[in-house]
């Protein structure tokens, strides 16, 4: 008998995408023994104040940052999906595509604190393993049997191990708003087409 398929799901702003996005996915290839990982920028963000940059900007710094990851199929659906961006609608679509695959939804520290929030995420839990990956040393550490931060209601959250890489995409905002140097947050692709578009510079 077969084994089902393995399918990664990432999604995010992407607003740039960074060096610790790239190893978060690398990360769960290896670990999750994943087939293949769809990667996702967001449309509409139900759950972020502000503006985005523009969703084909984002793309296209999206499927740069990954070119290296054969794995890895950069999917337009969200920013293509009329109003907001839910995980839910997303995983449905890829569980109707691909019968009887088994999905693995990749998520940050960031995300995984705040997922007791999320739009239906009981239904979420059942399309999808939730795998967290963690961003900070106490988090990294988190048991085997982890799952949400003490008090917080929501499903199991499985640990994915990866490296230590305290990188955000709002510190690399910020550090090219002042022109500061950015070369060991991002691939080198995309700090070329972020410079070429003059992409978060000051007005």
């Amino acid at each position: 008998m077969n084994e089902p398929r393995r399918i990664g799901v990432f999604g995010g702003a992407f607003d740039p995408p960074h060096l610790a996005h790239v190893a978060l996915v690398r990360s769960a290839i290896d670990a999750l023994q994943l087939d293949e990982v769809r990667v996702l920028p967001t449309g509409q963000a139900w759950h972020r104040p502000g503006s985005l940059t523009d969703a084909a900007h984002r793309l296209a710094m999206t499927r740069l940052a990954f070119a290296a990851l054969p794995k890895v199929v950069v999917d337009e659906r969200e920013i293509l999906r009329a109003g907001p961006s839910y995980t839910v609608d997303t995983l449905s679509e890829i569980a109707a595509e691909h019968p009887g695959a088994r999905l693995y939804l990749l998520i940050g520290d960031d995300q995984r604190r705040s997922l007791a929030a999320w739009h239906r995420i009981g239904d979420i839990a059942r399309l999808a393993i939730i795998c967290g990956a963690a961003r900070d040393p106490q988090v990294a550490a988190w048991p085997a049997d982890a799952s949400l931060d003490a008090g917080a209601v929501g499903p199991e959250v499985q640990p994915l191990p990866m490296p230590l890489m305290p990188i955000s995409a709002t510190d690399i905002r910020e550090r090219l708003s002042r022109q500061a140097d950015v070369a060991t947050l991002v691939a080198p692709a995309v700090e070329r087409y972020i410079h070429e578009h003059h992409l978060y510079s000051p007005c």
